[in-house]
């Protein structure tokens, strides 16, 4: 059965894990931790989409996603 792919590569996992410390990491870690950064990465726009539309706009700009971040 093929893998199912992730729109974060899995290759970035491994460098995070790895910048992070870890020393081996395997590819199914990898997978899971892209599948987590996704739900957050949603989460996070979904917040910076109604500040954007709150302000009027259509355009996301990075002090939606500033806001989004510091959870206003």
């Amino acid at each position: 059965m093929p893998r199912k792919r992730s729109i974060i590569p899995a290759a970035a996992m491994t460098e995070i894990l790895r910048r992070a410390g870890a020393e081996r990491v395997s590819d199914k870690a990898s997978m899971a931790m892209a599948e987590v950064m996704i739900e957050k990465a949603f989460e996070l726009s979904k917040d910076a989409v109604r500040f954007c539309k709150h302000a009027g706009r259509k355009t996301i700009k990075k002090e939606d996603i500033d806001l989004a971040r510091r959870g206003i």
